[in-house]
């Protein structure tokens, strides 16, 4: 039983113009790692595929489903916030990377695979119930997780997002869920500008200042991450994996190194093995610049596949 990879190639037709920072060729240089590093060889490869709008109404607004496929262009670009468009392709490529963290769910609980990675984009962590914004269409994890609720029969499930940015959309569509406790980190003041005062109980939001580095980061997981999973026994672990806390990536300034993603990846692990048959989903959110990008990638994920 291999840990299953999840992308599809229809997640790199979706663009939104020269230089965006959120750009096809994430998906290319991250496969191109895994596979120069030999972590394939202990994946097994599916195809994502795509999410129905009764699953996307489990996290969104049936009204906002139907409306956002409806608003997708011919050609060229259709803008839905400031930095998000959509091209004709890009609807196609938002369902494949919601229905990534469906296939990944069902391959999980179903024990076909003891862990997954959704390499997709977009990414869907700025996505809230009834809005698109932060390069998000659909909240991927968000999207897995009630699926996981309603369909598995879940009661316990926790959101690790360790993303240089609050997953508000997240938060959003959770805040008062005591089925699901997210824990996240993230850097003040900077995109979307929340996160410092938690809209529920069931939310661990550490906000970090400016060039943190590595020690911060760490305590922030010890001291308020684990002590709050240990205490709500998970039965099932997503992440939303954003990568643009590294040093090298300017979306943000919290200086972390690859280190860090494969510490923090076997925080998850170990608290995992102990209460959820160490059943892990971690879905690709943010991280821009392509070899920090695929270089983090590559030690979150051995670690992940237990190949380290």
């Amino acid at each position: 039983m291999l840990p299953a990879y999840i992308t599809h190639s229809d997640c790199a037709r979706h663009e939104m113009g020269a230089d965006h920072p959120e750009c096809p060729e994430r998906l290319g240089a991250i496969n191109d790692m895994l596979l120069t590093k030999g972590l394939l060889d202990y994946m097994h490869a599916y195809d994502a595929p795509l999410a129905t709008p009764a699953q996307l109404a489990h996290a969104h607004s049936s009204l906002y489903v139907s409306e956002l496929m409806a608003a997708s262009p011919a050609q060229g670009y259709y803008k839905v916030d400031p930095d998000t468009d959509k091209n004709p392709f890009t609807m196609t490529a938002a369902q494949r990377a919601a229905g990534s963290a469906v296939l990944a769910t069902d391959l999980v609980l179903g024990g076909e695979a003891p862990s997954a990675f959704c390499c997709v984009r977009p990414p869907g962590h700025h996505a809230q119930r009834d809005a698109a914004m932060g390069f998000c269409f659909f909240n991927n994890v968000a999207v897995g997780i009630r699926h996981a609720l309603s369909e598995h029969g879940l009661q316990r499930v926790a959101l690790i997002d360790f993303d240089v940015h609050h997953g508000n959309g997240s938060e959003d569509i959770f805040r008062g869920d005591e089925r699901v406790l997210m824990c996240s980190i993230f850097e003040q003041g900077i995109y979307p500008f929340t996160g410092e005062s938690a809209l529920g109980p069931n939310m661990v939001n550490v906000g970090l200042p400016s060039r943190s580095g590595s020690d911060l980061f760490r305590e922030a997981v010890t001291a308020h991450w684990l002590p709050g999973l240990q205490a709500f026994r998970p039965e099932l672990i997503y992440v939303s994996a954003g990568f643009d806390g590294h040093r090298e990536d300017d979306m943000g300034n919290l200086g972390l190194v690859e280190a860090d993603y494969e510490w923090v990846t076997r925080q998850i692990m170990a608290v995992a093995r102990q209460h959820c048959q160490g059943r892990v989903i971690s879905c690709l959110e943010g991280g821009y610049v392509l070899s920090p990008l695929a270089r983090s990638v590559a030690a979150h994920v051995k670690v992940l596949i237990g190949a380290d």
